[in-house]
């Protein structure tokens, strides 16, 4: 039975089906794939992510903490450097084994299309209700904590039953990629890059940006990350570099035009987290972008990627195209998830 009646203005619900959860991934066609491979000359690789434990503290998001590693362990002791021959005398071995308490979009990530969502009246009784990308509902297509659930990280406190990173994943993301280099035009300084701002780049750098593209925006954030040695400064981190305008129409209608099938950036959200004032006395959303792009759209994010390596090499020749390969964690009912991504050119 589809779950909505109608759609949010200028949304893609239904383009891929009534039960599609890939938004513009679908997007990335074998087609697209063989166009990233052909961009690969030199056959060099960039890792694009961040070491997982940066940026260090909660400063970007209260919530978000750095991953805890830990050793596992039984009865026999703790499984890290532990030595076989404790079992058996004629055992040899040296065993390290370990586990992870990980905030999934604490450091490199993607969202998912379950990460933000908007109200919208759907099927049409006058009554907003929470949903995401193609109709799917809060509560039990994305379901939130249980009361019995408790906080001790035991039990299914939330889950993604439609829309999780396991599409994603089983999709695995691999196409051609562009990259825009904001950070060579507009410096580090807190930017909010509005349509004619971003077109004067694309113009200048002749970068083309072809549907299908995965799209990446470099601000040199995470560099001035780095510098900070997991001691971010609150100032700094939420006033420097480059940010999308996300109340912005025009730069809007371009994302939506472009048929980029993702839009990935090296700065905490993209577009500046908290956006600018909305308009006065009418409901408007936090996130400009955020809604626009996973709940409308079904375009994924991805934030807080290193880029530096790849940029500066993109800049010295010239080249703006290379071969993206970016699959998130197969962790099923997942809202976000780390990623190491890989571009060769």
């Amino acid at each position: 039975m589809k779950r909505w009646k109608f759609r949010p203005e200028g949304s893609t619900w239904g383009d891929w089906g009534d039960d599609d959860q890939l938004g513009r991934l679908n997007l990335i066609t074998p087609k697209k794939v063989l166009e990233g491979i052909a961009e690969v000359k030199e056959g060099l690789s960039f890792c694009l992510s961040l070491p997982l434990d940066l940026p260090g503290g909660n400063v970007l998001n209260p919530r978000r903490l750095p991953p805890v590693l830990s050793p596992t362990g039984d009865e026999n002791g703790w499984r890290f450097n532990f030595l076989t021959n404790t079992i058996n005398p004629l055992f040899m071995d040296v065993a390290s084994d370990d586990r992870v308490i990980l905030t999934l979009q604490y450091s490199t990530q993607w969202d998912t299309l379950a990460h933000v969502g908007g109200m919208f009246d759907a099927d049409g009784d006058g009554v907003p209700e929470p949903l995401y990308y193609n109709g799917f509902k809060a509560g039990s297509d994305v379901v939130g904590p249980q009361p019995d659930a408790g906080r001790d990280g035991c039990g299914h406190m939330s889950y993604a039953h439609k829309l999780g990173v396991e599409n994603m994943a089983a999709k695995a993301i691999q196409g051609r990629a562009v990259l825009v280099d904001l950070e060579k035009h507009y410096g580090r300084d807190h930017k909010y890059v509005n349509y004619d701002d971003f077109a004067r780049v694309l113009e200048a750098d002749k970068v083309v940006v072809e549907p299908g593209d995965m799209l990446l925006l470099y601000t040199g954030f995470t560099d001035e990350i780095v510098t900070m040695d997991k001691k971010v400064d609150p100032a700094r981190a939420h006033a420097m570099c480059c940010v999308l305008d996300g109340r912005d129409k025009r730069l809007l209608q371009w994302i939506t035009d472009s048929q980029i099938s993702a839009l990935i950036a090296d700065n905490y959200g993209v577009e500046a987290v908290p956006a600018k004032p909305g308009p006065e006395n009418a409901e408007h959303p936090s996130l400009p972008i955020h809604n626009h792009c996973l709940f409308k759209l079904g375009l994924n994010l991805g934030e807080i990627w290193w880029l530096k390596d790849l940029a500066l090499w993109l800049r010295d020749r010239k080249r703006s195209r290379f071969l993206l390969t970016a699959p998130p964690l197969r962790l099923p009912g997942a809202v976000g998830s780390p990623a190491t991504p890989v571009a060769t050119v």
